[in-house]
């Protein structure tokens, strides 16, 4: 029995009881990922990309593993309910314009200490002063610095397109910005290299395309270090106090905690380990997040028929955006339906094994996106499931 195989006997003895559709988290698997993205980290602590989890019980298990410390959010409502949750630093990682959430912050000292807003523009700090309902409190700033490539004067860009500020002048002028206005304080902050933490250097069948990316990763990684610690002197000799420079992604990890200028790696897929981060030649992780289908039709020799899993993930739209069929192995789409809203036909050997009623195990292409399909997470240990948690969406919380 080939270890894939195994798995997937243990994941249908665990969920026997249940139908699918159902998502489950091997909890060993997760627990293995958090401990290799520590050893990557090298001594730095890690920030929980939120996003990449959206499960409180899990976010709370991580954080309570040593190596992790503080959350990254994706909204400000999503910020405020973390911290009134209990957790204690969440770092926004986006700007936002949510002028009730603003006035909800600068009126709650709680909040107002748990809470870190991301700027990259004066008109920011504008939005969050029109929306205060009190003076007196001071609201945590990040500023974000923009990590692409950017080659040939600039007419090739690689990388999100994200903060407008790029060079140390720029980073310092709004740091001033920010340490003359009443009210703020700057406290961090944060480069996110997508292009290099994103992007898997292993394609499979591409080996130029393969070598092209590693080509310019090592390139953006360069200019990347090379920037950031000139950004990182020219802030603090503004903000002598700077608590945090935070960088990274799962991808990137033991790269950016090479530098000396960042004190903080930011990750949350590698904990979940989707199909999107596979193609990556500096570490390998264990699917830890599945959901399964039910084999609902038979309609001929090498088909079966399960119910929905047309879950695309966000990003530009192309076949590495579908969940992939995981378990039993050999199965695969058929081109012309792909992966359906209500039914999506599985083509392959393999289906000739499958009874109605079977599960078929998928893996997400991306991480925390899965949850918004699912109200709960079935927790499996071994071959039972120990716990079923709640999702966002379990809790009424859809934030985006």
């Amino acid at each position: 029995m080939t270890p894939r195989a195994a798995d997937r006997a243990r994941y249908d003895r665990a969920t026997a009881h249940l139908d699918a559709p159902v998502a489950i988290v091997d909890l060993e698997a997760f627990d293995a990922n958090a401990d290799d993205l520590v050893r990557r980290a090298a001594g730095k602590p890690i920030r929980v990309a939120s996003k990449s989890v959206r499960c409180r019980a899990l976010l709370e298990r991580v954080l309570a593993r040593p190596g992790f410390a503080g959350l990254m959010s994706f909204t400000l409502a999503e910020s405020v309910w973390l911290a009134r949750a209990g957790f204690e630093d969440v770092l926004l990682a986006y700007p936002s314009a949510d002028r009730a959430g603003f006035a909800e912050l600068t009126s709650d000292p709680k909040l107002a200490g748990a809470i870190t807003v991301m700027v990259d523009d004066p008109a920011q700090l504008d939005l969050v002063d029109r929306a205060r309902e009190r003076d007196g409190l001071e609201v945590r700033v990040c500023l974000e610095l923009d990590t692409s490539l950017q080659l040939f004067g600039g007419r090739v860009r690689v990388g999100a397109r994200r903060s407008p500020l790029r060079s140390p002048a720029q980073l310092a002028e709004l740091a001033r910005s920010v340490a003359r206005r009443p009210g703020f304080r700057l406290v961090g902050l944060m480069a996110y290299e997508g292009h290099v933490a994103g992007v898997g250097d292993a394609v499979a069948g591409s080996p130029l395309r393969s070598r092209a990316i590693r080509l310019m990763q090592a390139a953006a990684r360069k200019e990347l270090a090379a920037r950031r610690a000139e950004v990182v002197r020219a802030v603090r000799a503004v903000v002598p106090d700077l608590e945090f420079v935070n960088g990274g992604g799962t991808g990137s990890v033991q790269h950016t905690a090479a530098e000396a200028a960042v004190t903080e790696i930011a990750a949350g897929s590698g904990l979940y380990v989707p199909r999107l981060f596979d193609n990556y030649t500096s570490f390998s992780g264990r699917p830890a997040a599945l959901f399964a289908q039910p084999v609902v039709r038979r309609p001929g020799v090498g088909v079966v028929t399960v119910l929905g899993g047309g879950y695309p993930a966000s990003g530009a739209a192309g076949p590495d955006r579908l969940p992939v069929p995981y378990l039993p192995e050999g199965l695969r789409y058929d081109p012309q339906e792909g992966a359906g809203e209500v039914q999506t036909p599985l083509l392959g050997s393999a289906a000739d094994d499958l009874l109605i009623g079977d599960k078929v195990w998928f893996r997400h292409a991306k991480a925390g996106e899965l949850c918004e399909r699912f109200e709960e997470l079935q927790l499996v240990e071994g071959d039972r499931v120990t716990a079923a948690v709640p999702t966002y969406r379990g809790e009424g919380r859809t934030f985006l």
